[in-house]
């Protein structure tokens, strides 16, 4: 798709009449894909999913993450042309917010897996429990925050494992610009005595048609403690398809 093509659809979804406002769902769930193919002088290939669901119950909130990413380049090596996984990753998270007496008062859980291949640990996994709070939520916009204490098990990949308490904190705001379109950006930061892991991911999704929207993101993944060789951020810059199943 040209860039002229893609600004028009951002710009149409952005300032379109607005529609009838609809009820507030107890369960929704997007499906995202992006998949990129390159041939000729540069032969890549590589393709991204993620599954995002929210569960609004009497006393409990609930969300659900499933995100995988992989890509495979065509290098030369030794004079032929071999290819090679350069990037392969699986990230699963889950949080449960039991209400309080003020609904927006919450504890929260959370519970966190991710698994790259390329980076400077083979996993990290995430335990942790606390506070929430819903600062607010209109037809405009929505912030919500959690903080609290929590554990965190890793392994690098030398084989050396990294388990230590930390202190997690997070954050996710949401604009509805129209009935059309929407900005979020999300914040996390988990510090611990070995490593501190920050991800944050700002994205513009532009309705198409239907329940079929168009999703531009970048998205950040930082960690202070890596071995030599290693950068400590990784960042992805995409434009995905996303499907509201409910």
């Amino acid at each position: 798709m040209k860039l002229h093509a893609f600004s028009s659809i951002i710009a149409f979804s952005l300032f379109a009449a607005p529609t009838i406002a609809e009820e507030k769902k107890d369960f929704t769930m997007d499906g995202e894909f992006g998949f990129i193919v390159t041939t000729g002088n540069t032969e890549t290939s590589s393709a991204s999913a993620a599954l995002n669901a929210t569960q609004e119950l009497e006393s409990w909130s609930n969300t659900y993450v499933v995100k995988g990413l992989y890509k495979k380049d065509t290098v030369e090596s030794d004079g032929e042309e071999v290819e090679r996984t350069t990037a392969q990753k699986f990230f699963a998270s889950a949080q449960g917010n039991y209400k309080l007496e003020n609904p927006d008062h919450r504890l929260f859980g959370f519970a966190s897996y991710e698994d790259d291949r390329f980076s400077n640990f083979k996993y990290q996994s995430t335990l942790a429990a606390g506070w929430s709070q819903k600062v607010w939520e209109d037809d405009k916009s929505s912030f919500e925050y959690s903080i609290g204490p929590g554990y965190s098990f890793s392994k690098t990949q030398d084989d050396e494992s990294q388990n230590n308490a930390i202190a997690r904190a997070s954050m996710g705001y949401i604009w509805n610009i129209s009935e059309t379109a929407k900005f979020t950006q999300a914040v996390s930061t988990e510090i611990g005595s070995d490593n501190t892991k920050s991800r944050a991911e700002t994205a513009l999704t532009a309705q198409i048609a239907g329940n079929l929207s168009m999703k531009f993101s970048i998205k950040f993944d930082h960690n202070t403690d890596v071995a030599p060789g290693i950068e400590k951020l990784d960042t992805e810059t995409a434009v995905t398809l996303v499907y509201s199943f409910f």
